[in-house]
């Protein structure tokens, strides 16, 4: 699994001074399972980095519950889109086990960033691999099949399976609960 850390090991690895200043301007939290940690229609202000648990990304489409992204341990979870425009998102983030995070305001990253130009590259880096991720997920729901949307999750991410309700993922999928079930079955 490509982690925060293992992304970033080696930029804050080579630069102590990055990894201290971090250290600075991260907080721990704790949130018990289906907390809300980012309402829609609101400004995201923070980003998370998951130590235990599994978050979500969703929003509602036709009073159906879409869900887009899923988080787990050493990853990232925020709504981005919201998070950099500083816009209101139309995105909700849910835990949906117990989580543990390091949380991180937009106010304390921009400042972190503007306080040494060679600490937004670590930005830099970082917003390539959510892009590569949001392009990854794209291509996979448009040019996949159900079975192989399916078998790709599994591939990456297969301790989603046993963690997380089949409802989500067969939203995440882009598919019906019936055909999730249909190829889970297979």
């Amino acid at each position: 699994m490509n982690s925060f850390f293992e992304q970033n090991a080696d930029l804050l690895l080579e630069n102590s001074e990055l990894a201290e200043a971090f250290q600075n301007i991260i907080k721990p939290e704790k949130y018990p399972k289906h907390h809300i940690l980012h309402e829609a229609g609101h400004i995201c202000n923070h980003m998370y980095i998951i130590i235990s648990g599994i978050a979500r990304v969703f929003y509602y489409k036709d009073g159906k519950d879409i869900t887009v992204h899923f988080s787990a341990e050493q990853e990232s979870i925020t709504t981005i889109d919201s998070f950099i425009q500083r816009k209101k998102s139309k995105y909700n983030i849910e835990a949906l086990e117990d989580l543990e995070v390091l949380k991180i305001t937009h106010a304390d990253l921009e400042n972190l960033f503007d306080s040494n130009p060679k600490y937004e590259r670590f930005g830099r880096l970082f917003l390539q691999k959510i892009y590569i991720d949001l392009v990854e997920r794209i291509d996979d729901l448009q040019l996949h099949t159900a079975q192989e949307r399916y078998n790709i999750l599994l591939q990456k991410k297969p301790f989603l399976f046993n963690r997380v309700a089949s409802k989500h993922l067969a939203s995440f999928l882009g598919m019906t609960p019936e055909t999730f079930s249909r190829i889970r079955g297979k």
